[in-house]
């Protein structure tokens, strides 16, 4: 084969793609491991689908690789059903298949025959995964590539040399009808020995064995001189069904048997043979019978293994892997149908260049939790619009309390998250150049604090991420340096902030810290390829509106709107 690489309709072959995993702790932030519980119950299936999404690249190619698989997986419902079917029977093939491991020159002609069986059907599931990929109108490089993969194996000629040998194989073998021994007896009657005479094309027919063993010992010659046989003696075939009759009867007639319309395939030839006597010969007589027949038939015998051990690096390996990719994109596909059944949108994300500063347009987004763990109507859906660009590069979000500033932080992350894992997103546009990894900074749980208290331990982490993060990472800070008083937090957090700025990376910083957004100019200050700008949660009257918007922070007139509404200013507490 000219192809040597794996082929995946995840992972492009392509030696310069670099990959960063994203940590537990972010998976949890963004309500990912909530979300793959809805997506199957298999607890192995999340693993897959986690440790996929989790690997996380800036190449713009992969995005987009994986964005045309699944739009085609959308598509054609049944590709992917289908595909399935033959990808779980290769998968069989390569699990409990023997065609493909070691064998030696003392292989059995049986072991022989299953082998040849399991690649005759490998042929057949090669052909017919050809046949599927050409049956729909796919237009994605991923299952393109895909069903070149395929056609290089079914157009090489070792695959053309496999397939005539096997036609060929099997028509030599589907002409093997009975088989004809002889059994030596010792002077006590018992089993001394026993022979394969031939290998025939023909069935014996049938009789009673107990007559054919009367008329050999009544006629005048029925004790022959010699062991050649002539041909003259019938004999009586063992069914399956026939078990007690084989294993009581006949076991007092001397041991005597023959196998007729058993197929060679039959494991261990059980159903063919008598039970023997413990200590009697004859109960090796599968191992001895498997051994005269593979002697008997040495010209077949070498054959089959001459052609067969061409094929024991015809690996079937790499089809079987791409059962779990295809399971990857089958699950989402099927979650997602089910969610827009019920209402909700969902667009195909665009990988783009970034143009005059734009690294991500994001119309009508809202938050894939909503509609998976609250299981909120469409109807009830607040969406918002974001963009990243050179000017706004950090925000610095701030709001009331439930006011929907979590939500929207998690949002834009779980976008990203689908986007780059080729996944159709909750929002009516999505324009994105891909980061190479998305970075959380939530609050800790406070026994995970006890050695460094709660702001050594949230300045650790935090320096932690930093180090890593890069240009072209997502970073999502929720109340960062919040456990604190408000002079450290600010004191730190301002800092913080800087720095971000100065590395470019695209972030969002969820805040209580008013002061840091008022401050914008000051933080904004000599830097020239990044810029920070403030986001609001619009609220009215003190309603949550769950609206976001480029504003000033609302601060005070946003508590003055609040103690206007429950009676509590100076004027409504003395005055009235």
């Amino acid at each position: 084969m000219s192809k040597k690489n794996p082929i995946s309709i995840l992972f492009p072959d392509r030696e310069d793609i670099t990959y960063r995993n994203m940590s537990d702790a972010s998976w949890h932030d963004l309500g990912l491991d909530s979300i793959c519980d809805k997506l199957t119950t298999k607890v192995t299936e999340r693993s897959v689908i986690s440790s996929i999404m989790r690997a996380m690249t800036d190449d713009p190619f992969v995005a987009d690789y994986r964005i045309g698989v699944f739009r085609d997986i959308m598509k054609f419902p049944d590709l992917r059903t289908r595909m399935m079917e033959l990808l779980s029977h290769v998968q069989f093939l390569n699990d409990y298949g023997n065609f493909k491991k070691d064998h030696d020159m003392r292989t059995s002609v049986w072991e022989l025959l299953h082998r040849m069986s399991e690649l005759d059907d490998y042929i057949k599931t090669v052909e017919q995964i050809r046949e599927c990929l050409e049956t729909f109108d796919i237009s994605s490089e991923g299952l393109k590539t895909l069903h070149d993969h395929i056609d290089l194996i079914y157009q090489d000629s070792l695959f053309a040399e496999l397939k005539k040998d096997i036609e060929a194989l099997k028509a030599d073998t589907n002409s093997l009808r009975s088989i004809t021994v002889g059994i030596n007896l010792n002077r006590n009657f018992q089993v001394d020995s026993i022979g394969l005479i031939s290998v025939n094309k023909k069935e014996f027919k049938s009789s009673g064995i107990l007559s054919n063993f009367s008329e050999a010992l009544s006629t005048r010659n029925g004790l022959k001189e010699d062991a050649d046989w002539d041909g003259h003696l019938r004999f009586h075939p063992v069914e399956n069904s026939s078990a007690d009759y084989t294993e009581g009867n006949m076991l007092k007639l001397g041991s005597l048997y023959a196998a007729a319309r058993v197929p060679l395939m039959t494991p261990l030839l059980a159903s063919t043979l008598v039970t023997a006597p413990d200590g009697d010969p004859s109960q090796t007589v599968t191992r001895f019978f498997d051994k005269e027949v593979s002697g008997m038939l040495t010209t077949l015998t070498r054959r089959l293994e001459q052609i067969l051990s061409k094929y024991v690096s015809f690996s079937i390996g790499n089809i079987a892997d791409l059962i779990p990719e295809f399971m990857y994109y089958i699950r989402w596909a099927e979650y997602i149908e089910k969610l827009v059944e019920k209402g909700y949108e969902f667009s195909t994300p665009v990988v783009i260049e970034e143009t005059e500063g734009k690294r991500m347009s994001a119309m009508g987004l809202y938050n894939l939790k909503l509609a998976a763990i609250g299981e909120m109507p469409m109807s009830d859906i607040v969406r918002n619009n974001l963009d990243f660009t050179k000017d706004h590069t950090l925000y610095l979000l701030t709001g009331a309390n439930r006011g929907g500033k979590t939500t929207i932080t998690q949002a834009v992350g779980l976008m990203y998250a689908l986007a780059q894992g080729g996944i159709s997103v909750p929002c009516e546009r999505f324009e994105f150049m891909p980061v190479d990894c998305i970075y959380t900074h939530y609050p800790a749980d406070e026994d995970k604090t006890m050695d460094l208290g709660r702001l050594g331990e949230e300045c650790r982490r935090f320096k932690e991420i930093f180090d890593v993060c890069t240009d072209k990472s997502l970073l999502l800070l929720n109340e960062t340096f919040s456990t604190t008083s408000f002079e450290e937090g600010y004191f730190i957090a301002k800092d913080a902030v800087r720095a971000i700025l100065k590395k470019c990376a695209r972030t969002i910083y969820n805040t209580h810290m008013h002061k840091l957004a008022i401050e914008i100019d000051e933080l904004n200050k000599d830097m020239e390829d990044a810029k920070a700008a403030s986001l609001i949660a619009v609220s009215t009257e003190g309603n949550r509106s769950f609206k976001m918007k480029i504003a000033s922070p609302e601060g005070r007139s946003y508590a003055e709107d609040i103690a206007v509404r429950y009676g509590v200013t100076y004027e409504q507490l003395v005055g009235g």
